[in-house]
């Protein structure tokens, strides 16, 4: 494994305020929560393990650089994930994240009750099972159980994260965030550039397998989120609400969702369809600078089937996506044995969303059972090897 460390001056993400200037409106109680909610899924990492073994003097010190306006944002780990594409992922610092949440558990709730019902992602109880869930209700609604015939459109946002303008994003929050101190938090994190500050972890020559239109580093400073923050998540949620306002008031969309960029519009004519089509692709230049994808605009009968969120959706049931169960049939044929029982009940319990996934599990259950597990009956959980 190849480690590379870059590093130049830190930028200036927005002007230090001193402790006389705003008065930091949160407590070390608040702080401390935030960790918790942070170590949930990342305690045994190198930086939350280091975080930990002084957890009461780190805490407080971090508490005391918030509370006096000094807090900068640390070196941010870079890596490639190869599944199920390339992709760059930019990790911040441990006590960077604890802050990410400060900030989320502090905000979050003003945005989260003007957010549309059908805007999932990054928000609780809104995730991928949610969001197939309602698109299928929203199919069976419009097509009365499947009887009268209806037209999708899906649509997907070209380069995303990557193509966010920082400074549209910032005037929706700014708008919604009027508290000083909170305001200015908020502004540290969304234009600090870990560009400029960052660990390469991993292999170098993975990078070149990232298009280089989708590279964070190839971007000018006041676009892109970095991918893997809670922070990058929760404003790019903040950044498309325009979109679904817009979707809903001004297009009139009756059966509309949206999860992270993917969107699917319902309707029964293909021509007023094809004028949504329309009205967005000026929209979202106009409005929020980002562009569709055209290569992903898809516009057809629901009843060929609406692929959406891993699931497909087809008339009286669903499935998942074929190249999903192929890639979790190989995954669990090749991984190192003490993993296959966590892997098998993780991609069990995917599979068990949808309604006809029997035929799936039990492929996957085959595969399960060539790695000496065992299954239930069920083909829903598999069991740890007895020694």
């Amino acid at each position: 494994m190849a480690t590379r460390t870059t590093t130049t001056s830190r930028p200036r993400a927005g002007r230090a305020l001193s402790a006389d200037q705003y008065e930091a409106d949160f407590t070390l109680e608040e702080l401390a929560v935030a960790y918790f909610d942070c170590r949930r899924n990342k305690r045994n990492s190198a930086s939350a393990l280091g975080f930990e073994l002084h957890l009461e003097r780190n805490l407080i010190e971090l508490h005391d650089e918030l509370a006096a306006g000094i807090y900068r944002p640390g070196r941010s780990i870079c890596f490639v994930v190869t599944r199920p594409k390339a992709r760059e992922v930019w990790a911040a610092d441990f006590r960077d994240r604890v802050v990410h949440h400060l900030l989320y558990n502090r905000i979050s709730p003003r945005f989260y009750a003007s957010f549309n019902q059908d805007s999932c992602a990054c928000i609780p109880g809104r995730g991928t099972l949610y969001a197939a869930q309602r698109l299928e209700a929203k199919i069976r609604s419009a097509t009365q159980n499947w009887m009268l015939p209806v037209w999708y459109l899906k649509c997907d946002l070209a380069n995303f994260f990557v193509s966010i303008d920082k400074l549209v994003l910032w005037e929706q929050i700014a708008a919604r965030v009027t508290a000083p101190w909170w305001r200015q938090l908020a502004h540290t994190i969304l234009f600090h550039d870990p560009r400029l500050d960052y660990e390469l972890r991993g292999a170098p020559h993975l990078l070149h397998r990232v298009p280089a239109h989708k590279r964070l580093g190839n971007q000018p400073a006041h676009l892109g989120l970095p991918i893997g923050n809670l922070s990058s998540q929760f404003f790019a949620n903040i950044y498309l609400d325009k979109l679904d306002q817009h979707v809903k008031h001004q297009v009139r969309a009756r059966h509309y969702i949206r999860y992270v960029d993917d969107f699917v519009l319902l309707h029964e004519s293909p021509q007023w369809l094809n004028t949504a089509l329309a009205d967005v692709e000026q929209f979202l230049p106009d409005v929020l600078h980002a562009q569709l994808n055209p290569s992903k605009t898809i516009l057809q009968p629901v009843d060929r089937g609406v692929d959406f969120v891993g699931h497909v959706i087809k008339p009286w049931r669903s499935h998942t996506r074929r190249r999903t169960v192929n890639e979790a049939i190989h995954r669990v044929s090749r991984i190192e044995p003490d993993d296959v029982y966590t892997s098998a009940n993780s991609y069990f319990g995917l599979l068990r969303q949808a309604s006809a996934s029997h035929q799936d599990r039990a492929a996957l259950a085959r595969a399960v059972l060539r790695r000496g597990h065992s299954v239930n009956q069920a083909f829903t959980k598999t069991y740890r090897k007895s020694t």
